[in-house]
């Protein structure tokens, strides 16, 4: 099972901050760094110093680590035209050597649209489904020839399609959510990963049925879409450490307990075994307190070695 690290930079991290933990989770041996495509906080904590662009924070890591691969968990398709998209993950991708991956959504937070002036239209599924055929569309256009797209929402005519990022076919596109039919089909349609994030291990096999079944009926081979899972994770020596840094992600136990990664790195290990068992290859383990590595250091240390 691949450990990923999962931020929430919108809670109050500055680029030094996610900067030193996408350093830390790469020493010790992390797959990803990833982070969320927020604008504005939530909850009861200050946001300070302020919201940082998910896409320009994941630039300035591609040239500042070498290995772990970055992405985001997901993109609002709300946020960006997908011709300007394409090419931000384009040289995102190129910068880092081919490790950029992209998250897309239909975006959800309504009150960051209105915070920061942006659009937030109802039918915001037409909007997803249309920048996914962009964004791929652009990608796999042969170099030399022309993309146009006649969509509801979107329309080019005679793009260069340029520029190509530097994996092939193309970076890898991640689609999640609970939907019971749309959500399965597009990432069916257009997605290497499928996550199931933030759900009751019962609604997380339903998730993964329906997206097995989609492909199916698209004629895909259900197995080529990687199933990953994510939730908030707090591991701790000790009953006091847990509750220690349940404390300082600002989750209650009991919702941890329920949906979360929460307990002794056994316990953990418990946790996400048993959702490997339902197919799940892959984990986003989502940190709040961006200022703990220790928590890092054990992760790696203690429940990584049992999942590999």
């Amino acid at each position: 099972m691949q450990l990923r690290i999962f931020t929430e930079p919108q809670q109050g991290a500055s680029y030094d901050t996610q900067l030193a933990v996408a350093r830390a989770a790469e020493d010790l041996g992390f797959d990803a760094f990833f982070r969320s495509d927020h604008y504005l906080k939530m909850g009861e904590v200050s946001g300070l110093p302020g919201p940082t662009d998910a896409w320009i924070t994941l630039a300035g890591l591609a040239r500042e680590t070498s290995r772990i691969r970055l992405g985001t968990l997901v993109s609002p398709a709300t946020f960006r035209l997908p011709g300007p998209l394409a090419i931000q993950v384009a040289q995102v991708d190129q910068m880092s050597g081919g490790r950029a991956e992209l998250g897309l959504g239909t975006g959800w937070f309504g009150q960051e649209h209105t915070a920061y002036g942006i659009p937030f239209p109802d039918k915001r599924f037409d909007l997803l489904e249309e920048q996914l055929a962009i964004v791929t569309g652009l990608w796999d256009t042969p170099e030399g020839e022309t993309y146009s797209f006649q969509g509801k929402a979107y329309q080019l005519e005679d793009s260069p399609a340029l520029p190509k990022p530097a994996q092939r076919p193309h970076p890898p596109i991640i689609v999640g959510g609970g939907g019971p039919k749309r959500t399965p089909r597009l990432a069916a349609q257009y997605a290497d990963e499928f996550n199931v994030g933030f759900r009751t291990f019962e609604e997380t096999v339903e998730g993964f049925e329906r997206v097995r079944a989609a492909a199916a009926e698209l004629g895909r081979d259900p197995g080529s879409i990687i199933l990953s899972i994510a939730s908030t994770t707090v591991v701790g020596k000790d009953d006091a450490e847990v509750a220690r840094r349940a404390e300082a992600s600002g989750v209650s136990l009991d919702w941890l307990r329920t949906n979360g990664y929460a307990g002794s790195p056994s316990q953990v290990v418990d946790t996400l075994g048993r959702f490997a068992q339902a197919g799940a290859t892959r984990v986003y383990l989502q940190i709040q307190d961006m200022s703990d590595l220790d928590h890092l250091e054990l992760i790696a240390a203690q429940v990584a070695p049992q999942l590999s």
